[in-house]
């Protein structure tokens, strides 16, 4: 798509949830659409008519990959949750996409068939992924900042092995998006933040950061950049300024920033091309202590304040809005109240 697409969704004052999630769980047997991709395109067909919205949003699930990169190695089904490598895995063997991720490819198909919605892929990034394949993904992370290399130190070696293949296999899932008919791509890094980094390390420089994070990023742009489909970035996480401002260098159609940041103070370190995305507390829709009342007060103020930015914003959820048992109408209900409010 054009850039000029996103900031003219801003400009016309779109707001939107990330809410597939919300809309397929009202299915009886929603576990059997997650595997059916026709019934599954309907559903996110369905969130976005729902949610007034021309951005097509595939269900957010970050275990896929996890899933697929073990079943490739003979991993049990039941123990992939569980599973982390103890020791240098092998060269990857030859990727096949899983059931889930056919069906998520099918999908994006069903959707690329609605002329006035724009189908979206969605998948986790490279360190968020590494960070499922090792038991101790922050020691070795430390280390390295502070200058062991693969070389010196095997927990090292191990989370880089892991970072490799999973850089890889990440690839090859976005590229099977893309073929599906995916016009832009969800690159989900919530475990890019400061509970893997070292904010001491950190206030030295971020070398180990653009290493682990932005180095895997910048080859997914590329692939982004060649095959003609735009990046919209996530990350939920606590980041600091300078974790936001290599953000804003990926040159994102969309960024997407979670509640430990201030979208407002952050629009001047975001290019003006780059749609900044969020940031509403939704992860606490489900507690009855966020009111509807408070949702429409914080949605008015991020609205107010971002729009003395001057800097293009969309209104939506920190992150995807889950389905909770039992709470299904009160997050319904603060949903469309910032939508509407």
């Amino acid at each position: 798509m054009e850039r000029s697409y996103y900031l003219g969704l801003a400009e016309a004052g779109l707001r939107m949830p990330i809410g597939t999630h919300l809309v397929l769980h009202e299915a009886a047997d929603h576990a059997a659409v997650m595997l059916d991709g026709e019934r599954l395109g309907d559903m996110v067909v369905r969130a976005a008519g729902r949610f007034n919205t021309p951005l097509a949003v595939p269900l957010m699930d970050l275990k896929l990959e996890k899933e697929a990169l073990l079943a490739t190695r003979g991993i049990a089904t039941a123990e992939i949750d569980s599973y982390h490598f103890s020791e240098l895995p092998s060269a990857a063997p030859d990727f096949v996409l899983t059931p889930r991720m056919r069906a998520t490819c099918e999908a994006i198909r069903q959707v690329a068939r609605h002329p006035d919605l724009v189908p979206l892929g969605m998948g986790i990034g490279p360190f968020s992924l590494m960070t499922k394949l090792v038991g101790d993904p922050i020691t070795p992370v430390f280390l390295a900042g502070t200058g062991l290399t693969a070389a010196e130190d095997p927990e090292v070696a191990l989370i880089e092995r892991a970072l490799e293949l999973g850089t890889e296999l990440i690839l090859q899932y976005f590229t099977a998006q893309i073929e599906a008919g995916a016009k832009a791509l969800i690159v989900c890094e919530p475990a890019a933040n400061l509970v893997y980094f070292s904010p001491n390390q950190l206030a030295n420089g971020y070398a180990i950061f653009e290493r682990y994070v932005i180095a895997p990023m910048r080859r997914i742009k590329a692939l982004f950049d060649a095959r003609g489909v735009d990046l919209v970035f996530h990350d939920c996480g606590e980041l600091t300024t300078g974790m936001v401002e290599r953000f804003a260098a990926l040159d994102a159609a969309m960024l997407s920033f979670g509640c430990s940041r201030l979208l407002w103070d952050d629009a001047a370190l975001i290019p003006p091309t780059t749609v900044l995305y969020g940031n509403l507390p939704t992860k606490r829709f489900p507690a009855s202590q966020l009111t509807v009342a408070e949702v429409e007060r914080l949605a008015r103020e991020l609205l107010e304040k971002m729009r003395a930015t001057g800097h293009p914003f969309i209104l939506g959820s920190e992150c995807d809005v889950l389905s909770v048992p039992g709470s299904e109408r009160e997050i319904m209900a603060k949903v469309e109240a910032f939508l509407k409010c």
